[in-house]
C-alpha cells in the first residue's frame, strides 16, 4: 500500500519550516507552465549530490507554481533508518516500488523519481551533473504502462558546493577496501556495487566551509507515452524513451548553467548587497 495521504495543512508547515532554507537558496524555476496541471504526471530529473538538500525546494517549487503536491519515490535504505522514514513519509514520500508507484498514478497524483538513485547522490570525482542510470528503465516502463506523461527536470546548485576529496574507488585501494574484498563483502546486496557508499567532499567555500549557492531548476515539455500503448515490456521501447528524457534532462542542465553563470545575485550576500542597494536608491 501507499503511505498515508499526503495532506495540504501537511505542506504548509512544511513551507514555514523551509522559510529560512529557501531563503538562502532562493530558488529560480523555468518551464512550471508547462507541468499538467491535473491527471497523473511522472516528473524525473538528475539527483545531485546528498540527494536531500535541493529536493524540499523542487518540491516546494512544484507546488507554489502549480499548485501540485509531487510524491517522491524513495531508496529503500531510507527506510531502514528510524526516525528518517518518518520525517520523508511526513514529505510526501513513498517507498519506491512499482505498486506504490501505479497507485499514485491511478490516483491521479504527480509522482517524482530519480533514475540515477543512490549512484548519483554518492557521485565521484569529475561527475558534477552527469545522469548515471546504468540500464535503468524503470521508469519509462512505468509510464509507458499507465500512459502517464514525463516531465524532465533539471536540478542546479548543489554539486556546485562541494568537491569531492575521496569517493569508493579511493576507499577499495585501501587496505580497509583490499580487507572487504578478502571476505567477499563488496558483493554483499548494501555494498551495491558501491553505490551505498557516500564520498567525502569538502566545500567550495573558505575553509572548506560549504558554499551557499542558488539553486535552479528546469521543467521540460512534457514527453506523451500514449503512442507508446501497450509497449512497456518493449525495452528497444523504453531505452528510446529514456533517451528522450536523457536528451532533455541534459539540455535543462546546460540552460540552468548558463543562467547560474550570468546570474548577479547568485550567492546569498550578493542579494543582501543588491537588496540593500534597491532600498537606498
Amino acid at each position: 500500500m501507499t503511505d498515508r495521504p499526503f495532506e495540504p495543512i501537511s505542506l504548509e508547515r512544511l513551507q514555514q519550516a523551509l522559510r529560512p532554507l529557501s531563503w538562502l537558496a532562493s530558488p529560480v524555476s523555468r518551464g512550471l507552465e508547462r507541468v499538467p496541471r491535473s491527471g497523473p504526471v511522472l516528473f524525473v530529473g538528475n539527483h545531485t549530490m546528498y540527494g536531500m538538500l535541493d529536493v524540499p525546494m523542487l518540491g516546494l517549487q512544484i507546488y507554489e507554481g502549480t499548485g501540485r503536491l509531487a510524491r517522491g519515490l524513495a531508496d529503500h535504505l531510507h527506510y531502514a533508518i528510524p526516525g528518517w522514514r518518518d520525517l520523508i513519509t511526513r514529505m510526501g514520500a513513498v517507498r519506491g516500488t512499482r505498486e506504490n508507484c501505479a497507485r499514485l498514478f491511478e490516483a491521479g497524483e504527480s509522482v517524482i523519481v530519480f533514475p540515477g538513485g543512490g549512484r548519483e547522490v554518492n557521485r565521484r570525482r569529475g561527475e558534477a551533473y552527469q545522469l548515471i542510470w546504468k540500464q535503468r528503465i524503470g521508469f519509462a516502463r512505468m509510464a509507458i504502462e499507465h500512459g502517464v506523461p514525463i516531465v524532465p527536470f533539471a536540478s542546479v546548485g548543489v554539486d556546485d558546493m562541494f568537491d569531492v576529496v575521496a569517493d569508493v574507488d579511493d576507499l577499495m585501494a585501501t587496505r580497509l577496501g583490499r580487507w572487504l574484498e578478502r571476505r567477499g563483502l563488496n558483493e554483499q546486496p548494501w555494498f551495491r556495487g558501491g553505490e551505498s557508499i557516500p564520498s567525502l567532499s569538502r566545500g567550495r567555500g573558505p575553509a572548506g566551509l560549504v558554499r551557499l549557492e542558488r539553486q535552479y531548476f528546469h521543467f521540460g515539455a512534457p514527453i506523451e507515452t500514449a503512442p507508446l500503448a501497450g509497449r512497456h515490456e518493449d525495452r528497444d521501447a523504453c531505452f528510446a524513451l529514456r533517451k528522450e528524457v536523457q536528451r532533455s534532462i541534459e539540455h535543462g542542465v546546460g540552460e540552468m548553467m548558463a543562467i547560474r553563470d550570468l546570474d548577479p545575485e547568485r550567492y546569498p550576500v550578493q542579494r543582501v548587497l543588491r537588496g540593500l542597494a534597491r532600498r537606498l536608491a
